[in-house]
């Protein structure tokens, strides 16, 4: 894109279906690295990336050449094919259906990177669902309880 200039930044959070606790310390930095990977693969760059046993938090700094959409469908199904295929755990292993994203200004980028640096010591008293409760009413944004706290299939 000629003549276009873009600084998006990005705070996802993907959850591991019914939020299990799948993700283990052994292979996570792997599993950070091909994410990464697959993102790099679109154009765009991680920041930051790091988690629970639950779910994964990413910084990106996005082209606006991709839908977010898009970018995690890609990651999800390119990182759980790897999962299976890796044979990390003794079940097959699927992410939750949805995602989390806020955008941040340039401004933030500093306090988000430490936030996500910082997940172990951050959930060690934390639930993921009061997080997400916790960071949708800062962004503002409008949810249902139940669309959390929902088992989907």
């Amino acid at each position: 894109m000629a003549d276009s200039y873009t600084q998006i930044h990005i705070h996802l959070i993907i959850a591991v279906k019914f939020r299990r606790a799948q993700i283990h310390k052994s292979w996570k930095n792997e599993l950070y690295k091909y994410i990464t990977g697959v993102i790099q693969h679109y154009g765009h760059k991680v920041l930051v990336i790091n988690g629970v046993e639950d779910h994964i938090h990413i910084l990106i700094g996005m082209r606006p050449n991709q839908a977010l959409s898009d970018l995690v469908n890609k990651l999800k199904a390119n990182s759980s094919r790897w999962i299976n295929k890796e044979k990390h755990l003794n079940v097959r292993f699927l992410w939750q259906r949805g995602y989390s994203a806020f955008s941040c200004s340039k401004s933030i980028v500093p306090t988000v990177t430490r936030y996500i640096i910082n997940q172990e010591n951050h959930h060690a008293n934390k639930t993921l669902i009061n997080e997400q409760k916790r960071l949708l009413k800062y962004h503002k944004v409008n949810y249902r309880d139940e669309h959390l706290l929902k088992q989907p299939i």
